[in-house]
């Protein structure tokens, strides 16, 4: 790759899709439900694109915030900003254009998901400094990583109704779950420099704290699954993701940093599973049905 890309592409996060997964499957998730079936091509292409901005914009302000503290974290230290490969300037005017780029999409959108978005910017510009303030940065990511969940029904329905907010607060649970488990992977570097986390708050009973969170979002998605009258298809997605819920358990039993971390990265599955359940049941389950009659 050219070196003059490089550093913007790692900025970006590019390299990295773990992150871009985390927030398609359960966007896409919210886009069928929203649709009551498979959404209008456009506004697919809208809010894959967008997601794939909004996240490597949410990665560039948070290294701009973090570039005096990520060389101290062994994670960290070898991102653009931390090892001088890029100057803080640029990287404001790389967070510009993919900002420009992101919100050109908003001409396809309603007004209500257009002030949405705003309001869902501004809180994915906040939480980079909440990690200085409060032990629980990881409920303002959740709530930056489920903004997109609200958008997708007020893009389809014009409004953001009570199911809405019954997949946000799901999502926000999980994804305090499992962004804990990431941060068990820099705990002992944070707490050298500092910086707060559910993971240092919670201390020894992280894993009881993220088994409760992770048995939280299952009985939202069920309520969820109950206030929409959805059938078997839909549950076995969220059993899926409660036996995925259970590997996780598994691998940071031991706290082992690298486990940590492939149990973060494992989530990608839980929302994959979470998609393919309700892709099911609104999608492929009424084309089996009515086929049988």
């Amino acid at each position: 790759m050219n070196s003059t890309i490089e550093p913007y592409f790692k900025l970006a996060r590019f390299d990295r899709p773990v992150g871009t997964l985390l927030l398609l499957w359960p966007t896409l998730a919210a886009l069928w439900i929203a649709s009551n079936g498979l959404p209008s091509v456009g506004l697919l292409v809208v809010f894959s694109i967008g997601t794939l901005l909004m996240r490597a914009a949410g990665c560039v302000v948070n290294d701009i915030a973090d570039r005096g503290l990520d060389g101290h974290v062994s994670r960290t230290l070898e991102r653009p900003l931390a090892r001088g490969a890029l100057s803080t300037r640029n990287a404001i005017a790389f967070f510009a254009v993919l900002g420009g780029l992101a919100s050109l999409l908003l001409i396809f959108l309603n007004p209500l998901t257009r002030w949405l978005a705003v309001a869902g910017l501004a809180i994915a510009v906040i939480y980079p400094f909440m990690k200085r303030w409060t032990y629980l940065p990881q409920v303002v990511l959740g709530a930056a990583f489920s903004w997109g969940l609200v958008m997708a029904f007020s893009a389809v329905q014009g409004h953001v109704p009570v199911e809405a907010w019954l997949f946000f607060i799901a999502s926000l649970l999980w994804i305090v779950a499992y962004d804990t488990m990431y941060a068990m992977v820099d705990r002992e570097d944070d707490l050298k420099i500092g910086i707060k986390s559910t993971a240092i708050l919670f201390g020894n009973a992280d894993r009881v704290m993220i088994g409760i969170l992770q048995l939280s979002a299952l009985v939202t998605l069920s309520l969820l699954g109950e206030q929409l009258g959805y059938s078997y298809f839909y549950y076995l997605g969220v059993s899926v993701a409660a036996g995925l819920f259970g590997y996780q358990q598994y691998l940071i039993r031991d706290r082992d940093q690298t486990r940590c971390f492939s149990a973060f990265a494992n989530n990608v599955w839980v929302g994959f599973a979470l998609f393919a359940g309700i892709v099911t049941e609104l999608t492929l389950a009424p084309m089996l049905i009515g086929s049988s009659l």
